[in-house]
């Protein structure tokens, strides 16, 4: 099992720049994949980045590929989200999340964090 807690979010204007870190318990963080995803009030929760175990594969909804970026350091059990060029669309609840299954982690993962808020002002 696997305890995730979200830091970084906030209120920026469009155009800002934000970095989502999620901090993970437990000593076999390196064996999960790991992943973003973010809900819009009225929407549901979609996948927004993964990043698998070693880092080798990641994964972007295509509405934020080349403004965001997920990595991850399995020697201090984190993984961050770079997110830059934001526009108002990219207000949400964001959610770190944890799986073993490449599946899993970009569809329901099994770990969840408790969210963070990211709004951005036009």
């Amino acid at each position: 099992q696997v305890q995730l807690v979200e830091s970084g979010g906030g209120l920026v204007q469009t155009g800002d720049s934000l970095r989502l870190s999620c901090a993970a318990s437990g000593r076999t963080f390196s064996s999960y994949h790991m992943g973003w995803f973010r809900q819009a009030p009225g929407k549901e929760r979609d996948v927004v980045a993964a990043i698998s175990w070693n880092g080798g594969s990641t994964y972007y909804v295509e509405s934020v590929q080349g403004r965001f970026t997920i990595s991850r350091d399995n020697a201090k059990n984190t993984v961050d989200l770079q997110m830059n060029s934001l526009k108002p669309e990219d207000t949400a609840v964001y959610y770190c999340a944890a799986d073993n299954s490449w599946y899993r982690i970009n569809t329901s993962p099994r770990y969840w964090g408790q969210g963070t808020q990211v709004t951005v002002s036009s």
